[in-house]
């Protein structure tokens, strides 16, 4: 295939930011972790059979990478979240200083002078520089323990995560470095689905920039082939149940997540309609967190959405519309009752993260066991599906 050379030049563009995010020479930054090693131990890395990687944690870091592991860490475990944007602000900050200019940094102890650098990520960069596992990481790397004391069966059988969220719109890191964290822990494929236009407070993608970020997409792929990172949405289910975004540029993504974020407490019979529509939708793949429900967390709590469950889960059986299990624990979403109901009906469902961060990608954990409590069979579960019937299934 004859490219041009625009196109050329940002892929080139692109591969140096993959570089720069850690793909090639940094091998721990952004490394999944179910059990973290020792300084100086293989960090085994769970993945399905025959997936299974070591990724050698080495005494010596660079300290962009280490400021990006401990943000990790700190991701998966639902740290304060002005902590974790203050650790990767710090990478980001260092990342685009030369050799040159961290050496004398380093030499005249001038950290401090870099608007936007605290004394926890100084502490980090200087012992990095200075040929150490900077104390703050060894201690994080000391705490992280698995997300889940058992593991379900069916993690390892999930190839892929339908529901991210980056920089783009309410997300704490790029796309890139969302992908490669997904490709680093074993993924075939994964969905950047951020938001759309009418979610402003997410900072939801007008129809031009979500066209820029199928560019960016497509130049990314080029680079981290043979994982795909795969053209998503989550679009807003609007008040008559239409989607929020071009139909145009909805033919144009391989995933559509379709969620309702406003009047979540909208009467039962108007929730049913607007949501059975959304799902008669031709694009629609995926119907996202369906009772919008929060039990934990940041935000505080939220009571779930009032609609006919029978009524739409008997309408996304029949238009074959996965049912998300959304992973993240302040979510748990559907609730279990519905969770089984939605089973018992026979639908498709889809395991995902919502990851709002590198780390929380490994939320997957929490989602398959709460589908092998279901008894929710692996077949039905799209998201352990191989790329090529995944987007048959997507494109039908």
């Amino acid at each position: 295939m004859v490219i041009s050379a625009e196109a050329a030049a940002r892929r080139r563009e692109i591969a140096l930011r993959v570089r720069a995010a850690g793909h090639h020479d940094r091998p721990l930054a952004m490394a999944p972790l179910s059990v973290c090693a020792q300084p100086n131990a293989p960090a085994r890395v769970e993945g399905r059979p025959g997936r299974l990687r070591l990724l050698k944690v080495s005494p010596v870091l660079d300290p962009v990478a280490a400021l990006r592991e401990i943000a990790y860490l700190m991701e998966r475990t639902r740290s304060d979240t002005y902590r974790v944007r203050a650790f990767r602000h710090a990478a980001d900050l260092v990342a685009d200083l030369s050799s040159e200019e961290r050496a004398e940094h380093q030499r005249q102890r001038s950290w401090s002078t870099i608007p936007g650098l605290g004394a926890s990520s100084i502490g980090v960069i200087e012992q990095s520089l200075a040929g150490r596992v900077p104390d703050y990481l060894a201690a994080k790397r000391a705490k992280a323990e698995p997300l889940v004391a058992v593991e379900s069966p069916l993690r390892e059988l999930l190839r892929g995560d339908l529901h991210t969220h980056s920089t783009w719109s309410d997300g704490g890191a790029s796309v890139e470095e969302m992908m490669l964290s997904a490709q680093r822990l074993g993924h075939d494929y994964c969905a950047v689905t951020d938001h759309s236009p009418r979610l402003r407070v997410a900072r939801g993608l007008s129809a031009e920039r979500l066209a820029e970020q199928l560019a960016l997409i497509d130049d990314l792929n080029e680079v981290l082939a043979p994982f795909r990172v795969l053209k998503g949405i989550e679009v807003d289910i609007l008040d008559d149940g239409s989607l929020d975004q071009t139909p145009f540029l909805l033919k144009r993504l391989d995933i559509v997540v379709a969620s309702v974020h406003s009047k979540l407490a909208m009467d039962s019979e108007s929730m049913t309609h607007r949501m059975v529509a959304a799902i008669a939708n031709p694009r629609t793949n995926v119907l996202g967190h369906c009772t919008g429900r929060l039990i934990t967390g940041e935000r505080g709590t939220r009571g779930q959405s009032q609609f006919d469950a029978e009524v739409v889960f008997e309408a996304a059986r029949m238009f074959n519309v996965a049912v998300e299990i959304n992973s993240r624990p302040e979510r748990e979403d559907p609730p279990m009752d519905l969770l089984m109901l939605a089973n018992e009906i026979g639908c498709l469902f889809s395991i995902d993260t919502d990851a709002h961060a590198p780390g929380q990608l490994e939320f997957l954990s929490y989602g398959a066991v709460r589908a092998s409590q279901a008894g929710v069979p692996a077949e039905r579960i799209v998201t352990t599906w191989p790329l090529h019937r995944l987007l048959e299934w997507a494109n039908a």
